[in-house]
């Protein structure tokens, strides 16, 4: 059996609606967010190479926090955090907008170049991750360690 991980719904005539990716739902406040609307916005700016999102449990809640990784040579500043929160609060909602943006080195991907989402958000909860043997770059993960950045308000 093989799990693609689409939120699906059956239909009364048979047919089946896909959703999407169930790790790739943010629900802030119950809101459904999907993480490439996000992430679109942000890497149409030309200091972004890539960039990923997930969603931090925050005081009862979840937050977004969006990882940056930027042209080499750049810092993640206020004047671009800033750029970065307007671009997405610009042409999504106010509720896309992340609580905190945090500039790493590399993103981990899998083997086949898909970017990993939910490791990363087990790494920011401090849980195991599952399937190592599956990155391209596991070391990628040491980044999102105990970053203080996210124990903080």
């Amino acid at each position: 059996m093989w799990r693609h991980g689409d939120w699906c719904e059956l239909t009364a005539h048979g047919g089946i609606v896909i959703y999407g990716r169930s790790d790739a739902v943010l629900n802030p406040g119950g809101v459904r967010i999907g993480t490439a609307e996000i992430t679109r916005q942000v890497e149409q700016l030309e200091e972004v190479v890539e960039a990923i999102v997930i969603g931090q449990d925050w005081e009862g809640d979840v937050r977004v926090v969006l990882f940056v990784k930027l042209k080499e040579g750049l810092q993640l500043d206020e004047d671009l955090a800033n750029r970065i929160k307007k671009r997405i609060r610009d042409n999504t909602t106010p509720r896309h907008v992340p609580a905190k943006i945090v500039q790493v080195a590399d993103i981990p991907r899998t083997r086949s170049g898909k970017i990993v989402e939910l490791a990363v958000r087990d790494v920011v909860h401090g849980r195991r991750v599952k399937n190592l043997e599956a990155l391209a770059n596991p070391e990628a993960l040491e980044q999102f360690k105990d970053r203080q950045e996210l124990a903080d308000l």
